[in-house]
């Protein structure tokens, strides 16, 4: 046997000096923890909401989409060959009947605004209970939440106080949704987040939650999180200042372009600044588990310029896609139709380049790619999404790939298969 040119010595001083960086590895980048994301996230006045909501919600959208020559021709709307398009409105029609809404935000701030104490009060309690009775009746979106006023000092008093009602009369109500979700907004300091931490780790203790139940998204709306004074980037430390306490960052298109001096005329989603800030954003939550959403567009389908509107939103979805944020804001029932039918092609236009690459690699066959296993890892976490939001079937994948829903799981994310295994 050859020997190794390092002693025992050198192998311990080199695992001594790498102990505090696989601690940061293992700790501070788990990776991806393999739940379901939503594919966007509703946003509604709070005191609008109502059980019925989201039900109401896709007979609207499916009214729009029927309104204007039915699901099929928004697909070649959006670009789609009319097989494709045939196919992805067999399955939007099946959404917007079964689960039109994945996740619900019951917002206290921007589209609420500020009514007085009073009124907010009673509000943040009625919209506890209407959850609440939403998850009795099994009409909620599976994720679901509310957005409450910034941590700046004109109105922290007042978003802490939503968020205690809204949680006390939830917890009151009994157990706390699984997909319970609230956001944070108008962040420009990591002081705030870890302010937001203690919050929510005070509210766990009050009503003997679990450590850890209550997590929360990070909106990114200001320069200052991007950029700090000091030339460093704050959201980049927010994942390691309150470790496994963020859920998700989320772009706020207006609020960051507007604080960039960007004209209202030129405000997107696809503008540069915008570009630039979900890079960073990308860059900062790189294998942390903590998963982006994109922002929306104020352009609606409504009125004359339905059709246009639709074509928008599409591109603007399907572009988010490409660029790896699966997670974007809708604000209007007829949004929805351009949400899924653009998202259901995405998926399903890559599935059978997609699937084979993965039969490849599963089989160890080899193809016209020859797939590493960081890309395979890629390729099967795109079909989990995939068959995730319904643009695609388990059997399909089967078919396809060759791999059942637990094999793709496994390898769309090795880390938590084999920790489970253990």
């Amino acid at each position: 046997m050859a020997e190794s040119s390092f002693s025992t010595a050198d192998l311990a001083r080199i695992e001594e000096q790498l102990a505090a960086t696989d601690q940061l590895l293992d700790q501070g980048y788990p990776g991806d923890d393999g739940s379901r994301q939503p594919v966007h996230t509703v946003y509604v006045p709070a005191d609008r909401f109502t059980p019925s909501l989201a039900a109401d919600w896709g007979a609207q959208a499916l009214a729009a989409a029927e309104a204007h020559g039915g699901l099929a021709r928004l697909g070649s709307l959006l670009g789609q060959d009319s097989e494709l398009a045939s196919a992805v409105a067999e399955r939007v029609a099946a959404k917007l009947a079964s689960e039109p809404i994945e996740d619900l935000r019951l917002d206290f701030e921007d589209g609420y605004g500020d009514r007085g104490d009073e009124a907010e009060d009673a509000d943040a309690v009625a919209a506890a209970n209407a959850v609440a009775a939403a998850v009795a009746a099994g009409t909620a979106p599976p994720f679901i939440g509310i957005r409450f006023k910034c941590f700046e000092a004109p109105t922290r008093a007042r978003g802490l106080r939503t968020l205690g009602l809204f949680v006390s009369t939830l917890a009151a109500a009994g157990e706390l949704p699984a997909g319970l979700i609230l956001t944070l907004p108008k962040v420009t300091t990591v002081a705030q987040v870890q302010a937001m931490d203690y919050a929510v780790s005070r509210l766990e203790e009050v009503h003997s939650l679990p450590a850890g139940r209550l997590r929360f998204e990070v909106q990114v709306e200001t320069p200052q999180l991007i950029l700090g004074p000091d030339g460093t980037s704050p959201v980049a430390q927010l994942p390691h200042a309150v470790p496994g306490r963020i859920s998700a960052l989320h772009y706020g298109t207006y609020d960051y372009s507007a604080s960039l001096q960007i004209s209202a005329e030129y405000q997107s989603m696809e503008h540069p600044v915008a570009d630039f800030a979900k890079e960073v954003m990308q860059l900062a939550v790189a294998g942390t588990g903590i998963r982006l959403s994109d922002g929306s567009t104020n352009i609606i389908p409504v009125g004359d310029a339905v059709e246009d509107a639709w074509k928008l939103h599409g591109r603007l979805v399907r572009r988010s896609l490409e660029r790896g944020y699966y997670q974007g804001w809708d604000l209007h029932a007829a949004q929805l139709p351009s949400r899924f039918a653009a998202t259901y092609a995405f998926y399903r236009e890559g599935l059978p380049a997609a699937a084979a690459r993965l039969r490849n690699y599963v089989d160890r066959t080899e193809g016209g790619v020859m797939d590493e296993p960081a890309t395979a890892r890629a390729l099967a976490a795109f079909v989990l999404r995939g068959v995730q939001c319904g643009a695609v079937g388990t059997e399909e994948v089967q078919a396809r790939a060759g791999v059942e829903l637990s094999q793709l799981t496994a390898l769309a994310h090795p880390r938590l298969a084999h920790s489970t295994s253990k």
